[in-house]
């Protein structure tokens, strides 16, 4: 990717607000526009398996697997399998940039019937950047990159109802020092952690149903900062809530349906008379957590408008081949992302390879056409999930 612009324009985006190399081009790290609530590590909360991604972005409620670790980590309690292991690789924003992409590896172990570890790496590419200045001067080429580490562990409280806590290590480096000649602004990489807890409820019903509920709070933490003097920044905290329902056709087909709402926990951005962004530096995390239902201008009505929706189905033939479809929804005052989803699954042995399309519904968005691939395994047999 090049980046062809001023000193100034250059220390404004790598120092001062990363995501304005995305946001040239109208639209930002996830992929929403550039009226969309921006916080910097955006890459948190974009969606990283076929699975899911197959069906709207939603997973909090969806029958437990592997990358719970990102959806829900209290559903790990609900794991099957000793160990399960997962890789999800995501080329991203190619209708930008040509070399921008997600990679995700998930683990889970189940210690025993009631308890259960994750561990998963996030790495988000962003690809070859040049720099030239104002005279044209070929300022070198470097490779910004992020990547999350997480630990959550998760256990069962009775037969129906589970409870998870993860741990968060956050590096996002969008620099490769300093920039500016003499007057040099020194970029640092940024770091930070961070915590989110979660739960998750199943239960069958009637003969051959089941109902599934969840949420998962993220991204609660430190500020991030780029330099010495400059701001910090919010985390993308978020908030999502879903529900799921599985109905049992017969021995060998089954199918779900699933809804989740989404929200970030982050101020609402406030501009003077000018149109200049007012600084949130003043502003703890945990009041602006609090600041997040409802400190929007226009109300309820625009808090509204700050929630994203998900619907999405599945079908499992056999517990061997799946059919997925679903939609995004993201209201065009706060983003304006919207697109159906699809993909399938297959699993063979111990192994499932599942895959997922977006199709966009706007004309030219930077998320036309994303492909999503996961290969998993389970694997070590069901022993400690049969304990009592």
């Amino acid at each position: 990717m090049k980046f062809f612009n001023s000193k100034a324009l250059t220390l404004c985006a790598l120092v001062t607000l990363p995501v304005a190399v995305y946001a040239q081009n109208g639209a930002n790290p996830n992929g929403s526009g550039a009226n969309a609530i921006s916080t910097v590590v955006s890459f948190l909360n974009i969606a990283p398996d076929s699975r899911s991604g197959a069906m709207g972005d939603a997973g909090v409620a969806l029958s437990p697997d592997v990358n719970a670790n990102y959806w829900n980590p209290a559903k790990l309690a609900f794991l099957e399998n000793n160990h399960d292991l997962s890789l999800s690789y995501s080329p991203w924003l190619r209708q930008l940039v040509p070399d921008v992409s997600l990679a995700y590896l998930s683990y889970a172990h189940k210690i025993d019937e009631r308890n259960s570890l994750g561990l998963s790496l996030r790495y988000f590419n962003l690809g070859s950047i040049q720099l030239i200045d104002q005279q044209q001067v070929d300022q070198g080429t470097y490779r910004p990159s992020e990547f999350s580490l997480d630990g959550s562990f998760a256990r069962k409280f009775g037969n129906n109802l589970s409870l998870g806590l993860t741990l968060r290590y956050i590096y996002s480096n969008y620099s490769n020092g300093s920039f500016g000649g003499s007057s040099a602004i020194q970029s640092n990489a940024g770091h930070a952690v961070s915590a989110g807890v979660s739960m998750y409820y199943t239960k069958p019903y009637g003969n051959n149903a089941i109902f599934s509920f969840g949420t998962n709070i993220s991204n609660i933490g430190s500020k991030i900062s780029y330099s010495d003097v400059g701001p910090s920044y919010f985390l993308p905290a978020n908030l999502k809530i879903g529900a799921a329902n599985t109905w049992l056709l017969d021995d060998v087909n089954k199918f779900t349906v699933t809804f989740d709402i989404n929200k970030l926990l982050v101020p609402t951005p406030r501009f003077d008379s000018n149109g200049n962004r007012i600084s949130d530096d003043g502003v703890s995390v945990p009041s602006g957590i609090f600041k997040s239902f409802g400190d929007a201008p226009g109300g309820f009505s625009e808090e509204f408008k700050e929630i994203t929706f998900s619907p999405g189905a599945e079908y499992w033939y056999n517990d061997l081949f799946a059919l997925r479809a679903g939609y995004f929804y993201e209201n065009p005052a706060k983003g304006g992302r919207h697109y159906a989803t699809m993909g399938l699954g297959v699993k063979y042995d111990v192994f499932k390879f599942d895959f997922s399309y977006l199709a966009a519904s706007q004309k030219n968005s930077p998320l036309a056409n994303t492909l999503r691939f996961t290969l998993s395994a389970s694997f070590g047999g069901t022993t400690n999930a049969d304990k009592k």
